[in-house]
C-alpha cells in the first residue's frame, strides 16, 4: 500500500454508523463462541444508537483518523482515562495508525488533566499492540456477555 496521509477530527453524530461498521468487522475477535452466542449485550453496546450516546456523552471522547472521507481508524476514550475503543480498518493497518490515535488520545488526555493511568479492556487479538503502546495484563482473561477480553493497564515504564 502506497503512503497514506490521515486527516484526524472529532466524531459527530453522523460518524455513529461508520464507526459501528467498522466495529462491526471486529465483533468476531472478542467471541469465546464462533456463532456469536449469548454476545446479544455487546453487540448492542457496539451499534449506532450506542455509538451515537457515546458520541453525545461528555464522558466519551473520540479521535477520527480518515483517508479522504473514508473511516481508516478511530479511538474513544471514557473518563480520559479508560481506553474504550480502538480499531483499524484491515487496510490501514500496519501502517503505525493505532500507535498514532493512541498517542493523540494521551495528549489529550493528559493536556486536559488527566494525571492517572490508563486502562483497556483487550480483545485477545489485540493484546500483542496494547503491549507494545507499554500496556501490561492487571488479572486473568474474563467471559462475560460471549465475549473474552484482557484487563489491561498502561506502564509508562516499559
Amino acid at each position: 500500500m502506497a503512503p497514506t496521509t490521515f486527516h484526524f477530527r472529532t466524531a459527530t453524530d453522523g460518524d455513529a454508523f461508520a464507526i459501528s461498521a467498522l466495529i462491526a468487522d471486529f465483533t468476531q475477535d472478542f467471541f469465546v463462541h464462533a456463532d456469536g452466542a449469548g454476545t446479544e449485550i455487546f453487540l448492542e453496546s457496539v451499534s449506532e444508537k450506542a455509538e451515537q450516546v457515546y458520541i453525545q456523552d461528555p464522558r466519551y471522547h473520540f479521535i477520527l483518523a480518515l483517508e479522504d472521507e473514508k473511516l481508516a481508524g478511530f479511538i474513544a476514550m471514557r473518563d480520559l482515562s479508560h481506553l474504550y475503543h480502538l480499531f483499524i480498518a484491515t487496510e490501514f493497518q500496519g501502517l503505525g495508525l493505532a500507535r498514532e490515535l493512541w498517542q493523540r488520545a494521551q495528549a489529550l488526555s493528559t493536556s486536559s488533566g488527566h494525571t492517572g493511568p490508563f486502562t483497556v479492556n483487550s480483545s485477545v487479538k489485540a493484546i500483542p499492540v496494547y503491549q507494545r503502546f507499554g500496556f501490561v495484563a492487571t488479572g486473568d482473561l474474563i467471559e462475560m456477555h460471549g465475549i473474552a477480553f484482557l484487563p489491561m493497564r498502561f506502564c509508562e515504564d516499559i
